[in-house]
């Protein structure tokens, strides 16, 4: 038998070449979900760029955004545009008065949407059908069709000028479309845990807070979502109603700024203003995304 002596060194095995990391990722990644990808992020482009084209704009000189070239970055940021818009007490008194507002209709409507969504999903009572039925033909009536009658009654009530037609009537389940979200999501919650409840002495509203409320955060998040976007952006009812500029909420204020009378328009002080006006629905949406997506999903798989 042949013998190696201890001295001759073994040949090194041939290197191997490396394969490069985009084409291993590229191998492992299914090809369908690469075009998935690809378009999702086309999509995601697509509707964020009026976002950064406001943010943009919000930056620039007038001299900037009256060229005719798309720059969506200003060569020098104008930072004095929030500086000078901070400065204005018609901006605090503004977004103070809609925070206010919001807020209020927010705890009005919420409750009171999940308290009608909760009588027509797990309470039996006569005529409950029939009466979710007139709710939900209510949709079919636009809103446009009811302005002049409730600016009649809000009139008659000597609401006018103040913040009451605006809030109030959320205390009362504004929205068909927001109850039947509600309803269909607690039609979903097992009927057992309200019956477990009844036998420990809970009474209807004792199950409704302590029971169905809790397990229905996806589809209460949903709705505050909704109403708070609705509520935020609303312009026409604080037009119509308020009629005082210490009143006024943000959405009149920023229209207030888009002045034809004056020349040139001052399109940076008027996107710095709507920057700052969409930040709390931004921060929302962030903070209730996965209750949200979770209430979109779950709604509806039960009649």
């Amino acid at each position: 038998m042949a013998t190696v002596s201890g001295n001759a060194q073994l040949s090194a095995p041939p290197q191997v070449a490396q394969p490069n990391l985009f084409l291993r990722f590229v191998r492992a990644v299914d090809a369908r979900a690469l075009i998935l990808y690809a378009i999702l992020l086309a999509a995601s482009l697509f509707f964020l760029f009026p976002m950064a084209w406001m943010a943009g704009t919000s930056l620039k000189t007038v001299e900037e955004v009256g060229q005719p070239q798309l720059n969506l970055l200003p060569a020098n940021p104008q930072w004095n545009n929030y500086a000078k818009l901070l400065q204005e007490d018609t901006f605090y008194r503004a977004y103070t008065n809609s925070v206010f507002v919001v807020s209020v209709v927010l705890v009005g409507t919420v409750t009171s949407i999940a308290l009608v969504a909760y009588a027509f999903s797990r309470l039996e009572w006569k005529g409950r059908g029939v009466v979710f039925a007139l709710m939900m033909g209510t949709l079919m009536l636009p809103a446009q069709a009811t302005l002049v009658p409730q600016y009649v009654l809000f009139h008659n009530l000597g609401w006018i000028r103040t913040f009451n037609p605006i809030t109030i009537p959320g205390f009362f389940a504004g929205g068909a479309a927001l109850i039947f979200l509600v309803r269909q999501f607690m039609l979903s919650i097992p009927r057992e845990l309200d019956e477990a409840a009844m036998i420990d002495g809970a009474n209807p509203l004792q199950i409704w807070w302590y029971v169905i409320m809790p397990l229905s955060r996806p589809a209460i998040a949903t709705i505050t979502v909704f109403l708070f976007v609705g509520q935020w952006n609303n312009l026409i009812n604080p037009l119509i109603y308020l009629q005082r500029a210490e009143l006024f909420t943000m959405p009149i204020y920023v229209a207030q700024k888009n002045n034809l009378q004056e020349s040139p328009i001052p399109w940076q002080d008027i996107m710095a203003a709507s920057v700052l006006f969409i930040i709390p629905v931004l921060v929302i949406f962030i903070l209730t995304q996965r209750y949200f997506v979770e209430g979109i999903t779950m709604t509806g798989t039960k009649g």
